[in-house]
């Protein structure tokens, strides 16, 4: 465990696990691996009010799928809330941060990570244009909900975003997840 700060009994960081990040963006190409360091927070557990946070920093060095559009967009918010996104869900089963994730063992989130998380609702919201070549993202877990679906259960997971270049951010959003957490034949 990388713990670098215990502020509170309620709050709790968890620095950089290098390993952990590079088999997170292992399913990305090498040119679209934006994300280069990040830590978590957790403050409680969200589902009783509490929050599980993470912080990344990013470079984009060239777009991965268009020429250079000069600043920062939807595209690029997605792909970035993705990996650090990953990262969060699986530093919180390696630290066991935030139910139902710390019932789960690594190998288990390998296998589900992309099969096993859906975007079910995306938000984004620009204020300004930012360059995107090197900012810092922010995701907060505010909400997690079991609920019975076709198949199984799954876990609606409530997330707020935000990324800037400077200390104010630039865009934010909010984005629910849908985690499968009962296995399939299909799946």
């Amino acid at each position: 465990m990388d713990l670098i700060n215990t502020s509170t009994a309620r709050s709790t960081q968890y620095g950089c696990d290098e390993p952990l990040l590079n088999r997170v963006l292992t399913p990305y190409k090498p040119h679209c691996r934006y994300l280069k360091a990040a830590t978590v927070t957790r403050q409680g557990e969200p589902r009783d009010g509490g929050r599980v946070s993470a912080r990344g920093e990013f470079t984009i060095p060239e777009s991965c799928y268009i020429d250079d559009t000069g600043h920062f967009n939807a595209v690029e918010f997605n792909l970035c809330f993705n990996q650090l996104v990953y990262y969060l869900l699986a530093k919180s089963v390696k630290e066991r941060a935030m139910w139902p994730f710390d019932a789960w063992t690594l190998d288990e989130y390998w296998a589900r990570q992309l099969p096993d998380i859906l975007i079910v609702d995306f938000r984004s919201t620009f204020r300004r244009a930012m360059r995107g070549r090197g900012f810092w993202g922010e995701i907060d877990v505010v909400g997690v909900d079991e609920r019975e679906a076709d198949g199984g259960s799954i876990v609606l997971v409530s997330t707020l975003c935000r990324y800037g270049d400077g200390d104010v951010p630039t865009c934010h959003g909010g984005v629910r997840l849908a985690v499968r957490t009962t296995r399939t034949e299909a799946a």
